[in-house]
């Protein structure tokens, strides 16, 4: 595994080995044409390469408060070819989103009723198929994705936020881990 770096570093951060903590410049996001018709690859990724399959993990936290603050975890080929899936304020309501791009971006999202300030999320690579999963008051992981990306042996992996109608929101990502 490599150092992590940024992919559009934020102003501010903090990386504390398993904890991070970023706070998004203005206007940040991760999207490819569908529907809205733009392309934003102004997000924050803090990644780290990984090669073959592996899981990775996280507890988000933030002040999801305006539409579309989200953070979570992204796996990422290029530009083109990326998923990400977390938190993400919509309507008012915190939901689990997902966003697998294959040159256009794909959205699914599900209000988490469960979320009360933190959330444990989960993303693993099994070849060319990729699962999210989140962790249920319950203690039980729970299957919100399972999807498609055409993966060469070596991606980049980590975690990533994005604030398109602001700039401000402070996220938290507490014992990030990968497993190989």
């Amino acid at each position: 595994m490599s150092a992590r770096q940024w992919l559009n570093e934020p102003v501010i951060w903090s990386d504390e080995g398993r904890n991070i903590r970023a706070v998004t410049d203005a206007n940040t996001d991760f999207w490819r044409q569908t529907y809205y018709g733009v392309t934003l690859d102004s997000g924050h990724f803090y990644r780290q390469e990984v090669r073959g399959n592996f899981t990775t993990e996280v507890t988000l936290s933030g002040e999801y408060e305006t539409m579309h603050d989200h953070s979570g975890l992204m796996l990422r080929v290029d530009e083109q070819n990326w998923l990400r899936a977390g938190i993400e304020y919509v309507d008012g309501t915190t939901h689990v989103s997902t966003v697998i791009t294959r040159e256009f971006s794909d959205w699914s999202m599900a209000p988490w009723p469960q979320y009360a300030g933190s959330l444990r999320i989960r993303l693993t690579r099994h070849e060319t198929a990729v699962r999210v999963q989140c962790l249920d008051n319950d203690g039980s992981w729970k299957l919100v994705r399972l999807g498609y990306l055409n993966l060469p042996g070596t991606v980049q992996v980590g975690v990533m936020c994005c604030s398109p109608e602001r700039e401000g929101f402070a996220a938290s990502f507490s014992n990030f881990t990968i497993f190989d």
